[in-house]
């Protein structure tokens, strides 16, 4: 088994002697038994920390270089015209704490942009509410990584109660402990 120890960022596909492709939870995990495109066995050994990204390296205790491949998986992607629209579309699918892709149009005609995620209908009829047009199909999924995770190995996450009043003469609250750490 190649046992694959750490993460180089994104390198060109020439440097790697092989690749591994995945679909986007697993490449959310550290620790992972996979087969590599030309049928090795593989055992990653990684930091917990960030997403591997499509076109990232992987260094093996060997020497050898892995290139980490998103796999095309069910996804739905919202399209809709016009920057302020897609603001608003990214903003309330964001709301609903989902990973999202997003993108623009190729052709530079058109102000056409994009959002995709994993198939949810709570999700779908909210961008059709809001004006997108839904294709369902297979594609990668390589979600935005997010305002905490930009670092290489820094995970980020706070404590907090939150109190809930309610007209009829009560009120409740709730504590969150959430681990804070910084891995570096």
């Amino acid at each position: 088994m190649l046992k694959l120890i750490e993460r180089l960022g994104p390198i060109a596909s020439e440097q790697a002697s092989d690749s591994v492709t995945l679909p986007f939870e697993q490449r959310c995990r550290g620790r992972l038994k996979a087969t590599s495109d030309s049928g090795r066995e593989l055992g990653l050994f990684l930091d917990r920390g960030p997403v591997l990204r499509d076109g990232e390296g992987l260094r093996a205790e060997s020497g050898d270089v892995v290139c980490v491949r998103a796999a095309d998986e069910p996804v739905v992607t919202a399209r809709i015209d016009g920057a302020l629209a897609l603001a608003q579309l990214c903003y309330h699918l964001g709301n609903r704490h989902v990973s999202l892709a997003i993108g623009g149009n190729e052709d530079p005609s058109t102000s056409q942009g994009w959002v995709r995620f994993p198939p949810d209908h709570v999700l779908e009829e909210l961008a059709e509410r809001l004006g997108a047009t839904l294709e369902h199909h297979q594609a990668p999924f390589d979600p935005e990584p997010g305002a905490y995770s930009q670092g290489e190995g820094h995970s980020h996450s706070h404590g907090h109660a939150h109190e809930h009043g309610h007209a009829h003469g009560h009120s409740h609250s709730h504590g969150h402990d959430h681990e804070h750490s910084h891995a570096h």
